[in-house]
């Protein structure tokens, strides 16, 4: 991971190096308007088209009015195929099994894939038809994936030219949890319980009835039991972090709850011996001393969704419960930027070997 001596401050507008050419792929979700947003203010990157397949010749500034003067882009109509041509890398913000379906020929024009949907983001061809009920066309490029949450894993994303987006949720979780998972102090023979709630952004652009405004005003839900599509994708992490690669086991209850954004993951976490906070607190300081979107809170803080809204930035903190053994890990998100999009240029900015706060080092949205 690289190093950070000097303090957080914009870098968005003092880069000189090569400018690439991006396309993006489901241009028209929360994700793609998301990543057009984060885009337009950072320096090293144009957004050479836009691609949605239910708007083709459309401005995309006539269903995103945030856009108005910002971009002249339509959505283009020509295959992706094609547009790839050309292209440094290709953002896939589209459905699942599309990303799975144009990999392969956009790497094979050149251009590196960074894919949002869950994709590539399990190892084991297998586990797609049990967790998302169809068969991986391509599953050797599984193994080649880098899973792209660039404080765990840098390395892999730097070597790879395709990138698995993480999930929102495994992205709060997995940063909330790793300090106490890579030094072994996490009892993975115990199961991991996590609580977690999510803004209803977190369903798409084109939600089912039950994220519709009246269902969900004034209403918080759990759903996706007993197991969460996420849960997968978590266990499989932990057990990369654990030093004894020890298979792990999550129990994982999301809850939806009436905001446009924001994840706050609660994680239960069997510890092996007792530590007090003040050894919990130097581990997670340590551990993410370095690492400029990742803030350790001090108590009494802890954290909330508002002080992260519209940002790349987690906040985490560990409580230890003396009654029960347990460490009680807590993170904050923005589910769109480092539960999305966001992280997606973190992790472009790690593979092109850029700093990684460029175009991403803005504060978040208060109040």
């Amino acid at each position: 991971m690289a190093r950070y001596n000097a303090p957080m401050r914009y870098v968005s507008g003092s880069y000189s190096g090569r400018v690439v050419r991006a396309g993006i792929v489901g241009g028209s979700g929360y994700a793609g308007v998301e990543l057009l947003r984060l885009l337009h203010a950072h320096p090293a990157v144009e957004v050479a088209w836009v691609h949605s397949r239910s708007h083709p010749g459309e401005a995309v500034a006539a269903h995103y009015p945030s856009l108005a003067s910002l971009t002249k882009l339509r959505y283009a109509a020509e295959p992706v195929e094609k547009l790839a041509a050309g292209t440094d890398v290709v953002f896939l913000a589209a459905p699942a099994q599309v990303a799975a379906q144009l990999a392969p020929a956009i790497l094979e024009a050149g251009a590196a894939v960074i894919d949002l949907s869950a994709d590539f983001r399990l190892r084991r061809p297998e586990q797609y038809q049990e967790v998302y009920g169809f068969q991986h066309p391509h599953p050797g490029l599984l193994q080649q994936a880098a899973y792209g949450i660039p404080e765990l894993f840098a390395g892999q994303v730097r070597a790879s030219r395709l990138v698995a987006n993480p999930g929102c949720y495994p992205t709060a979780v997995l940063l909330a949890v790793a300090p106490l998972v890579e030094q072994g102090l996490a009892d993975l023979n115990r199961p991991l319980c996590v609580a977690a709630t999510s803004g209803i952004s977190g369903a798409g652009s084109q939600p089912g009835p039950a994220y519709h405004f009246p269902h969900a005003a004034e209403n918080v839900a759990p759903y996706g039991l007993v197991r969460h599509r996420h849960t997968p994708e978590m266990e499989q992490a932990l057990t990369w972090m654990a030093p004894d690669g020890a298979a792990a086991r999550v129990l994982f209850v999301p809850h939806l709850v009436p905001a446009s954004r924001g994840i706050v993951a609660t994680c239960f976490v069997p510890l092996r011996r007792p530590c007090s906070d003040a050894e919990l607190l130097e581990l997670y300081r340590g551990r993410y001393g370095e690492a400029p979107f990742v803030r350790v809170l001090e108590p009494p803080r802890l954290p909330q969704t508002k002080a992260v809204y519209g940002s790349n930035f987690c906040d985490v903190a560990v409580r230890w419960d003396p009654v029960t053994g347990q460490a009680v890990a807590m993170a904050a998100i923005d589910n769109l930027v480092k539960g999305a999009s966001g992280q997606a240029i973190q992790n472009l900015n790690v593979m092109m070997g850029w700093d990684e706060r460029l175009g991403l080092d803005w504060p978040p949205v208060y109040p």
